[in-house]
């Protein structure tokens, strides 16, 4: 039996006149008296149907049955439509219907299934199968299938070879938290599946894999936010005999080659290149969004001993050109001073000065500075009249942060962040470790592989919080969509890493001992980076969360709603893992 001769989005004009069978879902379905449309969809596309009721025969009473979503296979032939449709490729032909049969009946969806759909994020989640097959989840899909393909192009073309590393591994206990998976055959021992393949990737690098790739899932139990998932995946590569500088250019091939092929967008030069201090200095982010200016001007030392106790009183004050909005009513310097005073931003406060197109001065500190001081403060800050300056002060780190979301949301509201403008950026010299209070010691800031300049080595005995790695990170409208670093290559240089991170000979060798007598065995200077593959697909997408470019993920409590897992398992699964469950989770048990 043939289902179809045609797709429901390849039929043309040319084809009229030609007897054909398509199979589909019902999109809609239109009774107009004495002539029934229907639009029927799959994959490819919509061909309207079309059924004359006049004729008041077994195929008219049939179709008037028909329900949304349900799956049918029509033979009808190919007419040239009266009423084109210019909205669609289909659109200037319809098919007169000779026979229909129903394949599945349907019940009625909890949403339309439209391209503006009435169901909220949660409820599409739940019935994902559903939201598949509305057309911008599918082009999403088609999307991230496409750039799998030209990755895969590019990278091979450039001789590197994917390999297949292992899901279950040995739990490390750097970075995010382990997914952990219990042994069976071994009691009281545990899997961890990876939060990237990096030991794997490097010691592929000791075999002689010199260029290797893989689009691989990576595992982290994490806060989750529209960035990220408990699974996810990333375009894992590693090259051996290689500096910075060659795994920079080596993707920026990569990067331009999807831009061209997929988005067929020419980007030509450098990709400019910003250290994390001056990030941190000018945007208050590692991954600032350069598609537009407004920088950070530090006025601390101008902007104390006034009298203003804000200013007089914090380790930093901060101010950015807003450009053209001195005309900003009060009402919308209140929504300003209301998003930046937000828990998850934390200001106190927020002081504006308005320059005006007649060169006076408009401001909310005006008891405290006179008409010099808010001259100085354009002058720093390259404001001209009709410009608006808006001002944060308190603790250094916690202003920058608050002053950078300040300066994305003016961003947004001035239609500075165009989603069809792309700005790469590679982010470098990012600090080799971060000192945590709470435990009292180092962390590595990459991964405790991460090679620190070669010219700051002396400085982790000394002073290991000045020292910089050779690390680096892309960064493309304010998304970081991956990073990297040159690794450490020899046991001695790691095994002082290890010191500086606190571990104890014993430690280091129980978690990496097969990794540094790996290097014991002749390993080639080497680097790599990994990159997040479904945010570059949202990016592309143009979409805000990654979830929109997964086929099934998670919500932001790490639940697949669909299927309800995580979910208990039973008493006997426990008991055959020697696993026994304490307080509120033993009552879970099945």
């Amino acid at each position: 039996m043939m289902y179809r001769t045609h797709t429901c989005g390849e039929l043309r004009l040319s084809d009229a006149g030609k007897t054909v069978t398509l199979s589909g879902w019902v999109q809609r379905l239109r009774n107009l008296g004495g002539m029934t449309f229907i639009d029927l969809r799959d994959r490819y596309g919509i061909t309207q149907l079309v059924v004359n009721n006049e004729d008041n025969n077994a195929l008219s009473r049939q179709v008037k049955e028909l329900g949304r979503e349900y799956v049918v296979q029509v033979t009808g032939k190919v007419a040239e439509r009266s009423s084109k449709n210019t909205k669609i490729p289909t659109g200037e032909i319809e098919i007169l219907l000779d026979s229909c049969k129903v394949l599945n009946s349907a019940d009625l969806p909890p949403f339309t299934i439209e391209d503006e759909t009435d169901g909220g994020e949660e409820l599409r989640m739940k019935y994902r199968y559903l939201d598949l097959r509305r057309n911008p989840a599918r082009k999403a899909l088609e999307l991230r299938h496409k750039m799998a393909l030209e990755v895969r192009k590019y990278l091979s073309d450039q001789n590197f070879i994917e390999i297949e590393t292992p899901i279950l591994m040995k739990s490390t206990p750097e970075g995010a938290r382990d997914f952990v998976v219990p042994s069976r055959l071994n009691p009281g021992q545990f899997y961890a599946l990876p939060q990237s393949p990096q030991v794997f990737k490097q010691l592929l690098m000791v075999a002689g894999y010199d260029r290797y790739f893989q689009i691989v899932k990576c595992f982290r139990d994490e806060d989750f936010r529209a960035d990220r998932q408990p699974e996810f995946t990333q375009i894992d590569c590693e090259m051996s005999f290689v500096d910075q500088e060659d795994v920079l250019k080596t993707f920026e091939g990569l990067t331009k080659h999807l831009f061209k092929s997929v988005r067929n967008i020419d980007i030509t030069g450098d990709f400019p290149r910003m250290s994390y201090a001056d990030a941190m200095k000018y945007y208050g982010t590692d991954k600032p969004d350069i598609r537009f200016e407004m920088r950070f001007v530090d006025i601390t030392e101008v902007a104390s001993g006034k009298g203003f106790r804000v200013f007089d009183d914090a380790e930093y004050t901060g101010a950015i050109c807003a450009g053209n909005c001195a005309k900003y009513s009060r009402k919308e310097l209140d929504q300003l001073t209301d998003f930046v005073k937000r828990p998850q931003i934390g200001a106190k406060g927020l002081v504006y000065v308005k320059y005006n197109e007649d060169g006076t001065f408009k401001t909310s500190v005006d008891k405290f500075f006179g008409e010099d001081d808010f001259k100085q403060w354009c002058e720093m800050c390259n404001a001209k009249p009709g410009d608006l300056l808006l001002i944060l002060a308190g603790n250094k780190n916690k202003t920058l942060t608050a002053l950078g979301e300040l300066r994305l949301e003016m961003g947004n509201r001035l239609g500075l962040r165009d989603k069809n403008k792309f700005a790469p950026l590679w982010v470098v010299d990012f600090p080799l470790l971060e000192w945590d209070e709470e435990t009292q010691r180092y962390y590595a800031m990459h991964h405790p592989f991460t090679s620190p300049k070669e010219e700051d080595i002396e400085l982790l005995d000394s002073d290991p919080g000045a020292v910089r790695a050779n690390a680096y990170d892309l960064v493309i409208n304010g998304v970081e969509i991956g990073g990297g670093s040159i690794r450490i290559h020899n046991d001695v240089l790691q095994q002082k890493m290890f010191k500086v991170l606190g571990f104890t000979e014993e430690e280091a060798e129980s978690q990496f001992g097969f990794l540094m007598n790996a290097f014991k065995y002749g390993a080639p200077p080497h680097g790599g980076v990994a990159f997040g593959f479904d945010r570059w697909v949202s990016l592309f997408a143009g979409m805000d969360s990654i979830r929109e470019v997964i086929a099934f993920p998670k919500n932001n409590a790490g639940r697949d709603i669909m299927n309800d897992a995580p979910s208990p398992i039973s008493k006997e699964q426990l008991d055959e893992l020697m696993i026994e469950l304490k307080g509120e989770a033993k009552k879970r048990v099945l």
